[in-house]
């Protein structure tokens, strides 16, 4: 195995020599310098190496001083400040530049020893816990999965692998995340036999239901509302329970975690019908039925989500009678981004504002139709990275950092998540079904019945009826629809893209997040 290199500068080096031979007993290789510049030349010589201990007090150039230069040269490795002054100002300067740890003089070579386990061996222990945690804990959710057979229990199950699935990404043995992956499919699986068996069950009164599109507002928002302080209430369109998961601790320094809670959408898990659902507080066939005009179904032309203000201020009307002050935003752009920054504290003369933002949504559908997106977002974790890096650089987090210190709740969520395609099932159609790879609507379908959840009676779980003989089918798992024509192309093409509008636990299960300013009482 390579030696460790490490990288020693102080002026008084000869004062450290047994804490430089402990370390290279321990088996470490070290180059020892007397001051910084000296140290900055050997890395232009010999780039590699893998910590670097800086005293602070050395003359020439300080040791923040070389601290910096280090990383205006692009060095990412771990570098640990050993001073005598304690003084509070040299380590807030310590900790601004980008220091891993720092020691205080005089040294304990076991301090030593322990300050390069943490920096340097950190990824390797967390991998080994990591392991071994999960190992330990496959057989409990094995059996959880095999055993479930409610709606409870199984957004316990999916809340306890997403934790998994964060935690491997911080680092696992190659063949125990293979298994894990595994297993979330199997759950997957398992999960879409229980919406097979249950879901038109949710819609007759014979039986328990979750709280769906349809009753989210009424059920998880309008009660929350409160006369005191005003409520903003976020939907991210596309934003599964782990990318909420990424953007938490963004969000946790300026606001305070109240409830995290959920609601299952309705199917098909599409905008143009979850989210009308969401703002009018009805199942699309009810929205067709009472506001004709509103509703456009698969096969007609024109937006089908450009009447969500009128749904929710109807929505409003029936579900609070009283006179509400709200707004509704919709963000689909960088001008309309800017536009919210700017009006950020006129949010708050509202008792509701509402906005959506379709970021997630775009990002989605942008990974499946260019190239580059396709190499950032490869997998599941390059995903979540882009959701949280663009989050953190949003416009909505701007304008929620501008009014964090104002008092009011805020409330996130999303109308549906995506899925990762993996497996191609043929479906036969005529023209007019619709082109959602994880759903179909239409006449005279052909398809794989093992695939799909069929159902030929939309209206009794609230579905249009386009034509007398439509017949829905729902993608289970990781399926996606695919014609016969082209069918090799299209399988290659559409293989390992985000898609929804099917039944899996990231479609279906979806967060909804109570928080408040900090400095609001409850």
């Amino acid at each position: 195995m390579e030696k460790l290199k490490i990288l020693w500068a102080d002026d008084e080096i000869d004062t450290l020599k047994p804490q430089i031979f402990f370390l290279e007993k321990k088996g470490f290789e070290l180059s020892i310098f007397t001051n910084g510049y000296d140290l900055l030349e050997d890395t232009k010589l010999n780039p590699k190496f893998d910590l670097v201990f800086l005293d602070e007090t050395m003359p020439g150039i300080t040791g923040l001083e070389t601290l910096e230069r280090i990383r205006q040269s692009g060095f990412k490795v771990p570098v640990v400040l050993v001073t005598k002054n304690e003084a509070e100002n040299i380590m807030e300067q310590a900790i601004g530049s980008q220091i891993s740890d720092y020691l205080i003089k005089p040294i304990n070579p076991n301090q030593l020893l322990l300050c390069i386990k943490k920096l340097i061996d950190t990824k390797r222990l967390v991998s080994e816990k990591n392991t071994t945690d999960y190992q330990m804990a496959f057989r409990k959710l094995f059996m959880e999965i095999s055993e479930t057979e409610n709606y409870q229990d199984w957004v316990t199950i999916y809340k306890e692998l997403i934790q998994w699935e964060l935690k491997l990404d911080q680092g696992a043995d190659s063949q125990i995340q293979e298994i894990f992956a595994q297993q979330k499919t199997e759950a997957n699986i398992e999960f879409s036999k229980f919406i097979n068996n249950h879901y038109q069950s949710w819609f007759n009164n014979t039986g328990q239901s979750p709280v769906m599109s349809h009753t989210v507002l009424l059920n998880k928002v309008f009660k929350s509302l409160r006369t005191d302080i005003p409520t903003i209430f976020i939907l991210l369109d596309n934003m599964r329970f782990d990318q909420w998961k990424v953007i938490e601790p963004i969000l946790l320094e300026k606001f305070n975690l109240n409830q995290e809670d959920y609601f299952y959408s309705i199917l098909p898990t599409t905008t143009q019908y979850s989210r009308n659902s969401i703002f009018a507080g009805m199942l699309p066939s009810e929205i067709e039925k009472f506001y004709p005009e509103w509703w456009l179904n698969d096969n007609e032309e024109g937006g089908k989500n450009l009447k969500e203000p009128d749904l929710l201020a109807q929505n409003l009307k029936r579900s609070i009678r009283r006179d509400l002050k709200h707004e509704y935003w919709k963000i689909t752009n960088s001008v309309k981004g800017k536009q919210l920054i700017d009006n950020a504290h006129n949010l708050l003369q509202n008792e509701l504002t509402v906005i959506v933002y379709n970021f997630i949504d775009m990002l989605s559908h942008a990974r499946t139709e260019l190239e580059v997106l396709k190499e950032l977002a490869s997998d599941e974790i390059a995903y979540r990275s882009l959701t949280r890096s663009w989050f953190l650089h949003s416009p909505l987090w701007a304008a929620l950092q501008k009014i964090s210190d104002q008092k009011f709740q805020l409330i996130i969520t999303t109308d549906h998540g995506t899925i990762r395609v993996q497996d191609p099932s043929k479906v036969v159609a005529d023209r007019d079904t619709t082109t959602n790879l994880r759903y179909k609507v239409g006449k005279n379908l052909s398809y794989e019945r093992k695939d799909v959840l069929e159902i030929k009676n939309p209206q009794e779980v609230g579905l249009p009826r386009p034509n007398l003989s439509s017949t829905y089918i729902f993608a289970k798992d990781r399926n996606y629809f695919l014609y016969p024509n082209n069918y090799g192309q299209y399988m290659n093409y559409y293989k390992n893209t985000f898609q929804h509008g099917g039944i899996s636990m990231e479609e279906m299960i979806c967060p909804i997040i109570h928080l408040q300013t900090k400095s609001v009482k409850d």
